[in-house]
């Protein structure tokens, strides 16, 4: 029989040996495995209509008007109750979403491989900050920039990516780290570095100056653009890591506005859920915490794979946008190498004299410490169609990683596994 210590080496192995690369951009219903044309994906475990949160109805009603299903948000919201449209989990298609994470049979995504074990992941493309799609707006100018991203961004894209060899995201995010990213919600250091990657062969497209120069300014000033990026590399890194008999590292941690999920990679399929908390942090000017959501997205897959708040120390910067000091941010990280099985040998802190980041989150620890993952996120208003009103840091639920301690001691043998 496989033991944790052993199984648990493999996966951290299998991490820290994956290489996510950008191979192209497709459309879902064409790339993404299992995509249907009825059918949503969205952030965080599964979950139905009647149990979505605000913002996760306003960006399927948003969804419904821009795939043309539907005209306006009262008949969206009916189609959508009516179970002709399918609901299920980005995390269940290889694939990721911030925030409500929602994807429709034609949007544009990103395909990136794992050069190492083969496997793709998956990520729309971003839209950048405000009233968008992913925080639950649905006005006509979220819809208008849909069709634009459909129609030019997109293809812009894919012919720039074309004209040149894969983009190694590996070593983006590494030097993201070094610049002062932590590439969940700061992707200054990370946009830009892609920026250059992309410009000289966005120039060199087919398309009309117009669209190409729409193309750069777009990027350019939207700093979150490296997000669908960061996110959808780290899911190809844990998803080598699944399914290893016997191992407790987690590889999800995922909310949908209702719901807190993980999963774990010696326990195949299973989602293990609790209450979505309630984010700390700070609000924009007009809004309180009356106003806010509880936690909400698929972004917490970069502090699985030991960037976001777990790299916090490297962006100090951070806490302008969500809240705390500049020390905070090296304390959050220094106390995830608790709960983690080792350092990443590729994403490095320069203010922890180059220490490699927490990496690989052991379900064990976390039980036995009482340590939670810390999680830096956006803040989505409650009510649909409004969109983003803060950001802040949050906690998963301890039951998540206690429901999933007592299946993994129903599924393995308790004195040959756990005494280990």
């Amino acid at each position: 029989m496989v033991k944790i210590e052993s199984a648990n080496i493999e996966a951290f192995n299998r991490i820290q040996a994956a290489q996510p690369v950008i191979i192209g951009i497709g459309t879902a219903l064409d790339v993404v495995p299992g995509m249907q044309k009825n059918m949503i994906l969205h952030a965080g475990p599964p979950i139905k209509w009647n149990r979505m949160s605000g913002p996760l109805r306003g960006a399927i009603i948003g969804a419904l008007i821009y795939e043309g299903i539907v005209k306006d948000p009262t008949e969206a919201e009916k189609i959508a109750a009516s179970g002709d449209i399918k609901f299920e989990p980005w995390h269940e298609h290889s694939g990721v979403g911030p925030m409500a994470g929602v994807a429709t049979a034609k949007m544009p995504v990103w395909i990136v491989e794992n050069k190492t074990h083969g496997n793709r992941s998956y990520c729309t493309l971003n839209e950048g900050l405000g009233k968008v799609l992913r925080f639950g707006a649905f006005s006509a100018e979220v819809i208008d920039r849909l069709h634009w991203m459909e129609k030019v961004l997109a293809p812009v894209l894919k012919e720039a990516l074309s004209k040149r060899s894969e983009i190694n995201l590996k070593s983006l995010i590494a030097q993201a780290l070094q610049m002062g990213d932590e590439v969940h919600n700061r992707n200054r250091a990370g946009t830009s570095l892609l920026f250059r990657e992309l410009a000289s062969h966005i120039l060199d497209t087919n398309f009309s100056n117009s669209d190409k120069k729409k193309v750069l300014e777009f990027i350019h000033s939207n700093d979150h653009f490296f997000l669908n990026l960061s996110m959808p590399a780290s899911k190809a890194i844990l998803a080598s890591a699944e399914w290893i008999s016997g191992s407790t590292i987690v590889t999800t941690m995922s909310r949908n506005g209702t719901d807190f999920g993980i999963r774990i990679s010696g326990l195949k399929d299973r989602w293990f859920t609790g209450p979505a908390q309630m984010v700390k942090g700070l609000l924009f000017p007009g809004f309180t915490e009356e106003d806010a959501n509880p936690d909400i997205g698929d972004s917490a897959i970069t502090e699985t794979c030991g960037l976001g708040a777990f790299s916090m120390a490297s962006a100090p910067a951070i806490v302008k946008f969500v809240g705390g000091k500049a020390s905070d941010s090296i304390n959050y990280t220094q106390k995830m190498y608790e709960i983690t099985e080792g350092e990443s040998e590729h994403f490095q802190i320069p203010t922890l004299d180059f220490r490699g980041s927490p990496t690989a989150i052991n379900l064990l620890k976390v039980c036995e410490t009482g340590i939670l993952p810390q999680i830096n996120t956006g803040i989505a208003h409650k009510n649909p169609g409004i969109g983003q009103v803060g950001a802040g840091l949050v906690n998963p639920p301890m039951k998540c990683f206690e429901d999933a301690l007592e299946a993994f001691v129903e599924a393995y043998c308790p004195e040959k596994y756990l005494a280990q």
